[in-house]
């Protein structure tokens, strides 16, 4: 909480969980204008059509076993391998990739500490 206001940058699931009960959390105060995401949440009711309501635009490659197929902008999708490499890097972190912590406040607050120094170096 800062000021009043809640930032929800990441938010935890348990690990049974699917990503799109992460994303149904953390889609409600998107303030980007475009949403890069892999074939996980690819869900037309739960993402894409949300976003399509806002006025947002959804780079999701379609899953194969779709009816529909939906063109998405591939060359903007490949932009995505940057996120994907900072998460190889929080993964370095021992106590982050084998969560250590067991109270949810201490391994977020581990997450935030070795993203800082991702970001600082």
């Amino acid at each position: 909480m800062t000021n009043g206001i809640e930032l929800k940058i990441c938010f935890l699931t348990p690990g049974q969980n699917c990503d799109l009960d992460g994303a149904d959390v953390l889609l409600e105060d998107l303030e980007a204008d475009t949403l890069l995401a892999d074939k996980g949440y690819d869900a037309d009711e739960r993402v894409i059509e949300k976003l399509e309501k806002e006025g947002k635009t959804a780079i999701i490659p379609p899953q194969k076993n779709r009816k529909q197929q939906r063109e998405y902008d591939k060359y903007l999708y490949q932009a995505r391998h940057l996120m994907e490499n900072f998460f190889a890097k929080l993964k370095q972190y021992r106590g982050i990739s084998t969560r250590y912590d067991q109270r949810k406040i201490n391994f977020l607050g581990g997450i935030h500490l070795a993203a800082i120094v991702i970001w600082l170096n």
